[in-house]
């Protein structure tokens, strides 16, 4: 005969995760000014579990703040990217996790108001991973994929940006051509060299402005 077992309470640091998990979504709607009641009922724990989990509602949002802006999912993510997609494809792939990213920080920012808490710094450690996904195909790259790295980041961070995008948002597609061929380039050899012609126009323009 079977007998039916009771679930094992939650520890301490389950019963704070799901908490936490619960308010993040209640703090990017209202802020700061979210209630403990609030929180218990989207948790479907008792006000009381709250305080005895964290102490205090501040020291809650302080938590769930810190675990919203945690940039380590975010590094593996860029970790887990297939070395072996295509060029196009990885491009597309970071700025796809990069907006996703900073999007989510810039909702909570704005929704906190104020200081935020420290968080781990990764300014220096995206650019960093990107050139490591870019590196196999660092012989197609018109810069080291170090520089191109910040490229990327940088088109996503400014994309991401809600004051600089109104009204003309661009999709992950459109900024990965933009990435990949500039705004007047086209997808071509970066090793083919000029036409003799072209190449022979140049010089000559070159040659006579040195003569002027």
């Amino acid at each position: 005969m079977v007998q039916n077992r009771r679930a094992q309470p939650l520890s301490v640091e389950e019963r704070q995760s799901m908490i936490i998990d619960a308010v993040i979504p209640l703090l990017i709607e209202h802020g700061r000014s979210v209630t403990s009641k609030q929180i218990a009922e989207a948790a479907c724990v008792a006000e009381g579990t709250i305080f005895r989990a964290f102490g205090d509602k501040d020291t809650l949002v302080t938590a769930a703040i810190e675990k919203y802006l945690d940039p380590e999912p975010l590094r593996q993510a860029l970790r887990s990217i297939d070395p072996a997609l295509p060029l196009e494809n990885k491009v597309r792939a970071i700025i796809y996790l990069m907006r996703e990213r900073f999007s989510s920080m810039f909702r909570m920012i704005a929704a906190i108001g104020g200081e935020r808490p420290p968080v781990p710094h990764a300014r220096h450690e995206f650019p960093a991973i990107i050139a490591e996904v870019l590196a196999p195909e660092a012989a197609m790259l018109n810069w080291p994929p170090e520089r191109v790295a910040h490229i990327v980041r940088m088109i996503s961070v400014a994309s991401s940006f809600p004051a600089l995008n109104e009204g003309m948002e661009f999709s992950v597609d459109e900024l990965a051509r933009v990435v990949l061929y500039g705004i007047a380039g086209k997808p071509v050899d970066p090793h083919e060299t000029l036409p003799p012609a072209l190449s022979t126009t140049a010089t000559a323009t070159s040659e006579d402005r040195t003569c002027s």
